[in-house]
């Protein structure tokens, strides 16, 4: 019965009503055990009239089973598999163990769920509840809340409810949450009334029952046998906390009953289904009856069904089971183990496992056989608590150091970074076998990496690599190739460097294809960042993206072409590696592989940044922010905050950029992303320098200058010198501008690439006298020619055009800024552009003001939608592409045609040329 809850039921009829006029709404209703959230979901499903009612409830007895909320949840849409997109609707059949195959990425199957769910709503909205989420399998809950947070503009209503102070899936998310307070003194009293009838009229006890009971509605209707034979002048016991008492209640009741009956309760509490057959056959091999259950029933605890037994609250089923004595619960589920037939391997291995005192080797390899059943199928949580308990079970220690490094591997997997770290200390503290230890090493290394700080994954790294010297070089030579990528983005030249130097020695004849991709690409990227002086580390990166890209099996690896992903930013050439880039993002977008989309996506949106494909890398730049935000990769985040702020710099974007700088360099200090700090004063600089704010520019590249000395970085396409020649020499200080000059045409001539040469050129330039200026910037123009690099392109045609304004040939100055403004109008460099209009000008010719494109009114994800549905990807397409539903993508279409002006894709198209788009989208 609902009483004094019309605003929960207002709330609810809300939610319902949005989900019927096609939009949706998620949220939480938190509170203590019995304060209504159960008969508030009931009333939202009473009411849910033309609505398909999807429901499921977590119980703690299942948290152990691989996605069975999700199953319990989504089983009546399945007939609708077939409209989800192919390579989510498989990771979805494998978790719910509807067809053979292997896991994939943990977030496919919320996408998959997601998809799922919008195709479900296709002829009548939907409402989604779940009840006890708190309680749910760690791995449905991931996957519900991937979908949840993803819920714009389908017909669907969500109501979960979560007990307060337990951990739950909508913690730290921005899940609207409705907190579920006790009834109020008038309410209370109905409430009293409706039970009691003519029985208790007193006003002071009323008051009583209701400060005694906190308003809890169950307290007042399991303790109202109490109130007619309470004294109205005794005080009410304290009801606080409200559950306890409620609980002993429960216990004092089930005291009453026969002993069988106690013992079959206990059975059926200890049991995670209620399947009364298991039950029936568990109870006669303890020599009980399930007849003995309708003592139970008939004082209402439980409700016995033809084939199930539920008991009427969960309060009362913890209460039954935490009663019973340890030796009690453990005859009780090894009774049930012993019943459990072999399609119910993994149920009857948890048994086994709480029906164990001390070490038990069979109990540990049935629950090790259970993780590995749970893992294969993606469900990460289970698998790690799996393997966790069956270490915890085995009697060999090597076994165990065994089975606690697979717990934390499956809970890396899983996105649980806390816990995997905990298990692997665990591990380590046990002695394990070198071959385990490596790759305990190996983990924590990878982890500390991804997680900060990057200087101890570094350092964790490299004396792993030795401990792996002795059992496996391949895997020593991947651990000091990611040794080398930490020091890379913690900007450390003698990590690198001594990282690197190690490599060569353990590459042999019988090394690994994978082996000698990062045998190469490693020490060339090692090579390149210290100032290569003989051009090998070009030559090794381009070795390593060859390897990869004639190697099928590398090929395939969306983890591994990330790395090769990052040839073409080390070389800045036009063609290298580019067909690896698209690959990488397909192959990564096709399997749901969300947890290396972070790194992947902001590397390729730095590439199109290095391009002309601002637009796309914009919105590249922001889904990689947005993916690490969700997936906790808070060194990705870092890098792509960075590298958004610069773009936004050369966009004249001042508050975007700088609140993105000002995040990524605070993140960077605290873990020790000393490249990350580099960058942020890279676009700090450059914001300054295109809005005129000379002086701020010059601080930002001198500090980051001299970052780059003390760090002992040689890198030419890191160095901000050029920018400095320029900007002394726009401050009268030609001595500093030719010192600057010396120094980075020596850097650029060591590596000997066109981006570098080019820029080298440029600054000769400035500084040459009016007879040479032709040669020095003709120079810089074919080596531009030879990158993808426009903007710098762009900004040579510039500075020539006005070298030669200033050299009094305004005619050819004019040819040359036309140039530049033409492309700077193109990309939506607003600051450079107006430096080129004012210059040209100067010549006495005068460009059209720029007009503000629409095009940046849209929000990042309307921009990325744009750019997929211009580029030719159907509705469909875009919706598997960013894992959101086609109804929400046919939303934000919406507000893009509005916003733009237009009515159809072909004027999208037009909107978003080729040049704008992304090279890297799934088709």
């Amino acid at each position: 019965m609902l009483v004094g809850r019309d605003r929960e039921t207002s709330l609810l009829d809300r939610l319902l009503a949005e989900a019927r006029a096609g939009r949706s709404a998620v949220v939480a209703l938190v509170g203590d055990s019995g304060i209504g959230k159960s008969a508030l979901l009931e009333y939202a499903a009473a009411n849910a009239t033309g609505m398909h009612v999807l429901r499921a409830r977590g119980t703690h007895s299942e948290a152990h089973i691989p996605f069975a909320g999700l199953f319990e949840l989504l089983r009546p849409a399945l007939d609708r598999l077939d409209r989800v997109a192919p390579p989510q609707r498989e990771a979805l059949e494998v978790a719910l163990a509807l067809r053979p195959g292997r896991a994939q990425d943990r977030f496919a199957v919320g996408a998959a769920t997601l998809g799922l769910l919008s195709a479900y709503t296709a002829d009548a909205p939907v409402l989604v509840v779940v009840d006890d989420a708190h309680w749910l399998d760690g791995s449905s809950a991931d996957a519900l809340l991937f979908a949840f947070r993803r819920l714009v503009a389908d017909a669907i209503a969500v109501v979960l409810t979560v007990r307060e102070d337990e951990p739950s899936l909508i913690d730290g998310t921005d899940v609207e949450s409705h907190r579920l307070e006790g009834l109020d003194r008038q309410a209370t009293a109905e409430l009293v009334a409706r039970l009691a009838g003519d029985e208790v009229r007193s006003d002071d006890l009323i008051e009583r029952l209701w400060r005694g009971t906190g308003g809890n509605p169950l307290a007042l209707i399991e303790l109202a046998d109490d109130w007619p034979t309470t004294s109205s002048n005794a005080p009410l016991e304290p009801l606080l906390p409200v559950g306890a008492r409620v609980a002993r209640a429960y216990v004092e009741r089930c005291a009453s009953l026969p002993e069988p009956a106690r013992e079959l309760l206990l059975l059926a509490a200890a049991s995670d289904t209620g399947d009364l057959p298991t039950l029936a056959k568990a109870a006669a091999h303890l020599g009980l009856g399930v007849g003995d259950l309708v003592a139970a029933e008939a004082i209402g605890l439980v409700i016995v069904t033809a084939d199930r037994v539920e008991f009427r609250h969960p309060l009362i089923r913890s209460a039954v089971y935490a009663d019973a004595s340890a030796d009690r619960r453990r005859e009780i589920h090894r009774a049930l183990a012993s019943v459990l037939p072999d399609a119910e391997a993994d149920r009857r291995a948890w048994h086994l496992a709480l029906g164990a005192l001390g070490p038990d080797d069979a109990a540990s390899s049935a629950l090790e056989q259970a993780a590995r059943r749970s893992r294969a199928r993606g469900a990460y949580d289970v698998a790690s608590h799996a393997f966790q308990r069956a270490g915890a079970l085995a009697l060999d220690d090597g076994r165990r150091c065994v089975l606690l490094y697979s717990a934390a591997d499956t809970a890396w997997l899983g996105g649980q970074a806390a816990r995997a770290v905990a298990l692997l200390e665990e591990a380590r503290h046990r002695a394990p076998p070198i071959d385990v230890a490596v790759l305990i090493e190996h983990l924590r290394g990878h982890i500390a990496t991804r997680l900060g700080p990057v200087d101890e994954g570094h350092q964790i790294l490299l004396d792993g690599a030795r401990l792996a010297d002795e059992v496996d070089s391949d895997r020593a030579v991947v651990m000091l190739a990611e040794a080398v990528n930490a020091a890379f983005y913690a900007g450390d030249v003698d990590g690198m460097r001594d990282a690197a130097e190690r490599i060569p020695s353990l590459i042999g004849p019988t090394s690994s294809r994978r082996a000698a991709f990062f045998g190469a690409i490693a020490p060339g990227m090692a090579l390149i960042f210290c100032g290569d002086e003989d051009g090998r580390g070009a030559t090794l990166v381009r070795d390593a993206v060859t390897l990869v890209d004639l190697s099928d099996d590398l090929a395939d690896d969306p983890r591994l072409l990330a790395w090769a992903a990052m040839g073409p930013l080390w070389l800045r050439e036009s063609e290298v590696g580019r067909t690896l880039v698209a690959r990488a993002i397909d192959i990564a977008r096709r399997r749901t592989a969300v947890g290396v989309l972070p790194f992947l996506v902001s590397h390729v949106a730095i590439d199109d940044a290095a391009g002309d494909r601002w637009v796309a890398a914009e919105a590249g730049f922001h889904e990689a922010i947005g993916l690490a935000r969700e997936t906790g990769q808070r060194t990705d985040l870092a890098v792509a905050l960075a590298r958004l702020a610069w773009l936004q710099a050369r966009q004249g974007r001042a508050d975007d950029c700088r609140a993105h700088a000002t995040e990524a360099r605070t993140l960077a200090r605290e873990l020790g992303l000393g490249l990350t700090e580099i960058w942020t004063l890279a676009a700090l600089g450059d914001l300054g320098h295109g809005l005129g704010h000379l002086d701020d520019a010059l601080a930002h590249f001198e500090e980051m200058h001299a970052l780059l000395v003390a760090r002992g970085i040689g890198d030419a396409d890191l160095s901000p010198e050029p920018e400095l020649v320029e900007l002394n020499l726009r401050h009268g200080r030609s001595a500093q501008a030719a010192a600057h000059l010396a120094s980075f045409e020596k850097k650029a001539a060591t590596k000997g690439q066109p981006w570098a040469i080019a820029r080298a050129a440029r600054c000769r330039g400035l500084l040459a006298p009016d007879d040479e200026i032709d040669r020095h910037f003709l120079e810089a123009l074919a080596a531009h020619d030879q990158t993808p690099d426009v903007f710098e392109t762009a900004r040579t045609r510039l500075t020539y055009g006005g070298r030669l304004r200033r050299a009094r040939q305004r005619v050819r100055a004019r040819t040359q800024l036309r140039a530049a403004i033409a492309v700077f109008d193109r990309l939506g460099a607003t600051p450079w552009w107006e430096l080129a209009r004012t210059e040209l000008a100067a010549t006495g010719e005068t460009a059209r003001r720029r007009d503000l494109s629409t095009r940046d009114q849209l929000t990042p994800q309307e921009l990325q939608i744009a750019l997929l549905l211009a580029s030719g990807r159907t509705t469909r397409e875009a919706a598997a592409t960013l894992f959101l539903s086609p109804k929400t993508i046919e939303y934000h279409l919406r507000n893009v045609y509005r916003k733009l002006g237009i009515n159809s894709r072909t004027e999208l198209a037009a909107a978003f040329p080729e040049g704008d788009q992304p090279a890297t989208f799934v088709s």
